[in-house]
């Protein structure tokens, strides 16, 4: 039987608190360990799948306790731990499996909804596209591992989702995991957050969401691979 971990990497509960968002999707509460927050780590393996959620926080500047993730991560990938990684958590394996050199800041930010079309639709995502919410300000770099496989890509970020070589281990940019309704609100406080980025930000809130609630589907087949 499945037992799904989620790793919060917020680090502001009143901003974003993903592990309401992935258990929507998922259908149930799931358990759950705060690592931004310091909380202990569970013995890697003691799930058989793991989310790792966004964070506020910037891999390239990566703190004490993303370090101590990423160490978690290689040994728990090491034990056949299945792994999905959303926006941060998609960096970080990259980070953790790759090196370094596999993240970067990006040359713009994203935010709002993409259209993000899916190049091997064999995966955990759905075929041949889906829309979903973004907001990042790093990313991965494709071409920076010969196990980074890209399973899709945007028109301004390359590598939008990717599967390391033939491990059971996903990571999407985007964050199917957000409904419209918070996604709105996570933009209009991200205006306060973020004064730099308000163009931007004002840009997708008035393009408003366009969402193909494609989350539920994406847990359900990482649930059963």
């Amino acid at each position: 039987m499945s037992h799904l971990l989620v790793i919060d990497n917020a680090m502001d509960h009143t901003f974003y608190r993903p592990v309401e968002h992935w258990a929507a999707a998922a259908g149930f509460r799931p358990s759950s360990v705060y690592a931004a927050g310091g909380e202990p780590l569970p013995e890697p393996g003691a799930a058989s799948h793991v989310i790792l959620t966004g964070s506020e926080s910037s891999i390239v500047e990566s703190e004490p306790w993303a370090e101590a993730e990423a160490e978690w991560l290689r040994i728990a990938v090491a034990r056949g731990v299945r792994v999905l990684g959303s926006c941060w958590g998609h960096q970080l394996i990259a980070r953790a499996l790759g090196g370094p050199h596999c993240v970067r800041r990006a040359a713009t930010p994203e935010f709002g909804w993409l259209e993000i079309p899916i190049s091997d639709p064999s995966e955990i995502l759905p075929d041949p596209s889906m829309r979903a919410f973004v907001s990042h300000f790093d990313e991965v770099v494709e071409g920076s591992h010969p196990q980074l496989r890209v399973l899709a890509r945007g028109s301004v970020c390359a590598v939008h989702a990717m599967r390391w070589g033939e491990l059971p281990v996903w990571g999407i940019q985007a964050h199917p995991e957000i409904d419209p309704e918070t996604g709105l609100s996570f933009l209009n406080e991200a205006r306060r957050k973020w004064p730099s980025q308000r163009r931007l930000l004002d840009a997708a809130l008035a393009a408003g969401p366009n969402d193909s609630r494609s989350a539920a589907g994406i847990v359900a087949r990482f649930l059963a691979a």
